[in-house]
C-alpha cells in the first residue's frame, strides 16, 4: 500500500502504557448488562470467548504484517516502563494514515460522517462495553463509538495463520470502521433488536450478516481509498494479501483447526469462502449499496 504523505488521523488514543488494568477507561457501566451488544469481530486469534448477553457472540480479531515494500513491519508489542506507549512508531504512523483514509472515503461516500476512534491498548483495559481483553480481539462498541485494538493482533495474523502484509492490517481496521458504518447508517441497532428477539442459531445467522457486511464495508474503503497524488493506495498483491486474511479467519476453517469439526449453528462471522465474497464484493464494487446486510 502506498500512503505517501498522507495525513494522520488525530481520532486516536495511545493507552498501551496505562493498560493491564480495567480501570483506565472511565467509561462506567461495565458488566454484562452493556458488554458489547452486536459487536464482535473475528479474525481468528486465539480461542473463542463466548460472551452472553441474551444471545451469544464469538469474539477475536487480529491483524497484521508486513510494509508495503514487503518486509516485515517492526514488532508492534515492546517493554517499555508504565505510563510509556508500547506502540512502534511505524506501526502508529501506518494506522494513522489508514484512519485517516477511512474517514476521507466514509466522508465522499455519506456526504456526512462523524468518524470513530481508535484506542490502543495492551493486555486488558476498559471499553464503554466493559472489559477489553487481548483475547477478544479487536471490536467496535457501540456505546461509545470506539473501536478498541490491541495490536498485538496483527503480529499473530502474520505469524500464526500465515497472513501477512500492510493491507491485511488495514483489513482489520478498516472491518472495524465498518461497524461505526453500520451504527450509523442504523443496521447494526436494527439487527441488535431483531437478535433480542432470536433463538441462539437465529441470532448467530443475523451476526454473519453483520460481520460479512463488514468484511464488504472495508472493501469498499479499499477501492475508494487515494493517495495524495490522487492515485490508489492498493498495489499489486495487496489485495491478495487481504484474500489470504480472509481465508485464514472464516468460522469453517477456525473451528476445523481448534476443535476438529464444524458447527455451522454456532458460526457468526461466516464461512472463509464469504469472508473472501464479501471482500471481493465490495473491492470489486467500491459502492457500499452492494452489501446488503
Amino acid at each position: 500500500m502506498r500512503f505517501g504523505d498522507e495525513r494522520e488521523s488525530t481520532n486516536f488514543e495511545d493507552v498501551t502504557g496505562r493498560s493491564g488494568g480495567l480501570g483506565g477507561g472511565g467509561f462506567g457501566g461495565g458488566g454484562l448488562g452493556c458488554l458489547l451488544p452486536l459487536v464482535a469481530s473475528r479474525f481468528g486469534i486465539g480461542g473463542v470467548i463466548v460472551l452472553v448477553i441474551g444471545y451469544f457472540l464469538l469474539s477475536s480479531l487480529g491483524g497484521l504484517g508486513s510494509g508495503g515494500g514487503g518486509g516485515q513491519m517492526p514488532a508492534t508489542q515492546q517493554s517499555a516502563p508504565a505510563g510509556q506507549s508500547r506502540l512502534d512508531p511505524t506501526t502508529k504512523h501506518f494506522m494513522l494514515q489508514v484512519l485517516a483514509s477511512t474517514e476521507d472515503v466514509w466522508t465522499k461516500l455519506l456526504g456526512r460522517y462523524p468518524p470513530t476512534q481508535l484506542v490502543a491498548y495492551s493486555e486488558s483495559y476498559q471499553s464503554g462495553c466493559g472489559a477489553a481483553q487481548s483475547a477478544m480481539g479487536p471490536f467496535y462498541c457501540p456505546t461509545d463509538k470506539k473501536i478498541y485494538l490491541d495490536t498485538e493482533f496483527f503480529d499473530e495474523l502474520s505469524r500464526r495463520f500465515q497472513a501477512p502484509g500492510d493491507f491485511a492490517q488495514a483489513y482489520v481496521i478498516a472491518h472495524e470502521v465498518g461497524h461505526h458504518v453500520q451504527d450509523l447508517t442504523g443496521s447494526l441497532g436494527q439487527a441488535e433488536q431483531l437478535q433480542a428477539r432470536a433463538s441462539e442459531t437465529e441470532g448467530n445467522a443475523i451476526q454473519v450478516r453483520i460481520e460479512l457486511q463488514a468484511d464488504c464495508y472495508a472493501g469498499v474503503w479499499a477501492a475508494n481509498a487515494k493517495a495524495p497524488d490522487g492515485q490508489p493506495v492498493m498495489q499489486q498483491g495487496d489485495f491478495e494479501e487481504g484474500m489470504r486474511a480472509a481465508e485464514a479467519i472464516g468460522d469453517d476453517t477456525l473451528q476445523r483447526e481448534t476443535q476438529g469439526r464444524v458447527v455451522p449453528d454456532s458460526f457468526t462471522h461466516g464461512t472463509s469462502a464469504q469472508r473472501m465474497n464479501a471482500l471481493r464484493t465490495g473491492y470489486q464494487s467500491g459502492d457500499p449499496n452492494a452489501c446488503k446486510v
